[in-house]
């Protein structure tokens, strides 16, 4: 098996740790704001918005609890296998890692996305 040394692993753990938070305490703000939409608009066309932001929401919260979950999971093993081999990971882990990078940065471009546009959803109701 081939090792790597990875100094950044850990720090890349943590700061996408820190940015989930901050996005799943934005969707706290943005359901709050949809359930001020809510209660001003009951007409037909407010409330498919409002049911169609309330999947959305879901659906992303759902998205961090898994990314979360494989974060962590990434983190326990790589972190073993840095104790083990002195600092080094196997590729494999190095693998897994980009794999959950790009699962990430697909999420922040999904979650951006549907800020702007729940932005624009927010312009015309409210």
């Amino acid at each position: 098996m081939s090792y790597t040394a990875v100094p950044h692993l850990v720090a890349e753990h943590q700061d996408w740790l820190k940015a989930i938070d901050f996005y799943e305490n934005e969707l706290d703000i943005l359901e709050n704001r949809l359930a001020e939409v809510a209660q001003k608009n009951t007409g037909l066309d407010a409330m498919k918005g409002v049911e169609h932001f309330q999947n959305q929401f879901i659906i992303q919260r759902n998205t961090i609890d898994e990314l979360r979950h494989n974060i962590n999971e990434h983190a326990h093993k790589a972190m073993l296998d840095i104790k083990e081999h002195v600092g080094r990971v196997e590729s494999q882990q190095v693998a897994e890692h980009t794999k959950i990078k790009e699962e990430f940065e697909s999420f922040e471009k999904v979650i951006n996305e549907l800020r702007d546009e729940f932005k624009l959803y927010l312009v015309k109701w409210m």
